[in-house]
């Protein structure tokens, strides 16, 4: 049975809800669809407002011919099948819907980018994660970026009322607020709710909302316990719980970028002035996640989890930079002691600024009010040589 998400699904701009500020009145995608324009782009946003959709009704506008992959399980392959795919009587566009386009590693992204470039496919991304990080320059240079909001309670009721189910009104508002700004949750928990209790009132929905929460929410508990075992993991020197954690979290599905990134915040955080090759090993992780991808990456990622869980420890740098964050809170812009001061013109020279100073001064260069104070504490300096 085809889903209640898909059979209330906007076919024309006039019927979609939200995202005034690209589709309504003087709306860059209103504009684009009503002169035909076609260009590859980028929608930028939270699951649920509608990336699917606007792609789906640029598409249909443009008569084009509409591929949609998900880069989470699609390769070089299927991008070659579509470009490929070709016969003498539709000479139509190709228009290429390809979500989740974070998930597709740095030899991917470069495949698709000739394509995309000589116009023999028109790509529309989607993503939940900032494309400056995640799409190779190359490829999001030819590409405009939309950057979509959540939608409002107002905008999640409206899209709710278009079901026909009747719904009491505090369960509407409920459900509304509930859904944080995410349609496709609303509507499957709203459905799920019909379709198991034979009603719709707050219970039955309170019901529902749960199992839906609990399939969509992949960043709820599960996901912050699982990152911090693993970190706690390596902190402790426990290597063999790292590499489990690690495992577990491949095996979930979770993004491997983001446990990368989190390796190279533990390098400096934890390990630190320890043992600085860490930070090294860790950022190659970090590429080679990126230039590789799963499942071969999985092997860079237990390399990088078990060199930092073995690793001496000291996180002096890390707590010495909070201390002094705290006393420039505290304090604000101190004055900078004069002698350390650039002094380009013969005025400042005469001022006194940068009088008095030489290299390798062992006198403190802070601020006269916070003068003398020491904020890293260094602990194991002998680990400095390693």
């Amino acid at each position: 049975m085809e889903p209640l998400a898909n059979k209330i699904r906007p076919k024309k701009l006039d019927e979609f809800i939200g995202q005034e500020h690209l589709v309504g009145k003087n709306g860059p995608l209103r504009k684009a669809v009503e002169g035909r324009e076609l260009f590859s782009f980028i929608l930028w946003g939270p699951p649920g407002v509608g990336k699917t959709t606007i792609a789906r009704i640029y598409a249909a506008a443009l008569d084009a011919r509409f591929y949609e992959l998900s880069a989470v399980s699609a390769g070089k392959d299927d991008i070659r099948k579509i470009v490929d795919d070709s016969t003498l009587l539709d000479q139509r566009p190709k228009v290429l819907f390809l979500d989740e386009i974070h998930r597709f590693n740095k030899a991917q992204q470069d495949y698709l980018l000739p394509f995309v470039e000589s116009g023999r496919l028109t790509l529309i991304g989607a993503t939940t994660e900032n494309p400056s990080f995640e799409v190779i320059s190359a490829l999001l240079s030819r590409c405009r970026v939309f950057v979509l909001k959540s939608l409002s309670e107002s905008e999640i009721k409206t899209i709710l009322k278009r079901t026909k189910i009747k719904i009491p009104k505090g369960a509407l508002d409920w459900l509304a607020a509930l859904a944080n700004g995410d349609a496709r949750i609303a509507i499957t928990a709203l459905e799920n709710a019909r379709q198991l209790y034979g009603s719709v009132s707050l219970e039955s929905l309170k019901k529902a909302f749960e199992q839906v929460f609990v399939r969509f929410d992949k960043k709820g508990d599960e996901h912050y316990d699982t990152i911090s075992a693993f970190i706690k993991s390596m902190r402790s020197g426990d290597a063999d719980a790292a590499l489990y954690y690690l495992a577990r979290m491949i095996q979930g599905g979770e993004d491997p970028k983001f446990i990368a990134r989190r390796m190279v915040i533990f390098a400096s955080e934890d390990i630190g002035l320890a043992q600085p090759t860490a930070l090294v090993v860790a950022n190659e992780v970090f590429r080679a996640v990126e230039t590789i991808g799963l499942p071969e990456a999985q092997i860079n990622l237990a390399h990088g989890a078990a060199y930092l869980a073995l690793a001496a420890k000291d996180r002096s740098s890390y707590d010495a930079y909070f201390e002094a964050l705290g006393d420039v809170e505290k304090f604000g812009n101190l004055p900078i002691p004069m002698k350390i001061r650039n002094a380009p013109t013969k005025l400042m020279k005469e001022l006194g600024y940068h009088k008095g100073y030489t290299k390798y001064d062992a006198d403190s260069y802070l601020p006269d009010k916070i003068k003398g104070k020491k904020y890293l504490k260094r602990k194991n300096k002998d680990n400095d040589s390693r």
